[in-house]
C-alpha cells in the first residue's frame, strides 16, 4: 500500500537513489503538512540527509513538487488513454478506466493527495505543463463517454459535465482512502466502476455484474 509515500515503481526512473529518497520524503511531508507548511529541512530530515544535500538534486522545494506532480499526472493520463484505446464496448472501456483510475488513487493515496491537491503551489510555467496533462486526462474520459452516446449505450445530456463529475469522483478517493479501511483498492475500483455506468445512464447487458 501507500503508507510509505508511494510504491517504488512510481519513482523507478528517478536516479540516483538519494534523489528518489528525497522525492519519497517530500511526498510524505507534503501530504501530512501541506506544501506551504513543509520546509526543505523537513524533507531532508525525513530522507536522512542534510538540507544542503537536497539542492544537489533539486533546485527548489517547488522543483520537487513539480517532479512529483508530473510523474503522477503522466501515470493518470496513461492509465486512462490505455482504457480509451482498449478493445470492447464504451461501457467496458469506461468501467475499465474508472476501475483502474480509482484503484491507483487508493493504492497510492498519499502521492495522489499531493498530485491532485497541491496544484496551486506550482510556478506558472510548471502549472501550465500540468494543466495540459490534465486536459489530456479529461479528454480521454470524455472520448469514452462520447463513444457511448454515439453508440446508444449511454444517455448523457451533458457529456463534458458528466466526464468532469466522473473524474472528480475518482480523484476524491485519494482524500478519504485508508489502508486499514473496510474496502480494498480493488473493491473500491469495482464499486466506482458500477457507479460510473449508472451516472452515464448505461443499462447493463444480460450477465453483466454492474
Amino acid at each position: 500500500m501507500d503508507a510509505g509515500g508511494g510504491r517504488t515503481e512510481e519513482w523507478a526512473d528517478v536516479t540516483p537513489d538519494a534523489a528518489r529518497r528525497l522525492l519519497t520524503a517530500a511526498v510524505q511531508a507534503f501530504a501530512e503538512r501541506g506544501y506551504h507548511a513543509t520546509t526543505t529541512r523537513d524533507i531532508a530530515g525525513r530522507a536522512g540527509m542534510s538540507p544542503a544535500a537536497l539542492y544537489i538534486h533539486f533546485r527548489t522545494k517547488e522543483d520537487l513538487l513539480h517532479r512529483i506532480s508530473g510523474v503522477g499526472h503522466r501515470l493518470a493520463r496513461d492509465l486512462l488513454t490505455r482504457a480509451r484505446d482498449g478493445s470492447g464496448s464504451a461501457a467496458e472501456r469506461l468501467a475499465d478506466a474508472v476501475r483502474t483510475f480509482v484503484r491507483w488513487h487508493a493504492e497510492h493515496h498519499t502521492t495522489a493527495r499531493v498530485v491532485q491537491y497541491e496544484l496551486g503551489a506550482l510556478a506558472e510555467d510548471h502549472r501550465a505543463e500540468i494543466t495540459e496533462l490534465r486536459r489530456e486526462t479529461d479528454a480521454a474520459v470524455r472520448s469514452i463517454v462520447e463513444d457511448g452516446v454515439a453508440s446508444g449505450e449511454f444517455d448523457v445530456p451533458d457529456v463534458r459535465g458528466t466526464s468532469l463529475a466522473l473524474l472528480s469522483l475518482c480523484v476524491d478517493v485519494a482524500r478519504w482512502f485508508r489502508d486499514d479501511g473496510k474496502r480494498t483498492p480493488e473493491e473500491v475500483g469495482e464499486l466506482y466502476a458500477g457507479l460510473a455506468l449508472r451516472m452515464v445512464g448505461h443499462r447493463a447487458a444480460p450477465g453483466a455484474d454492474h
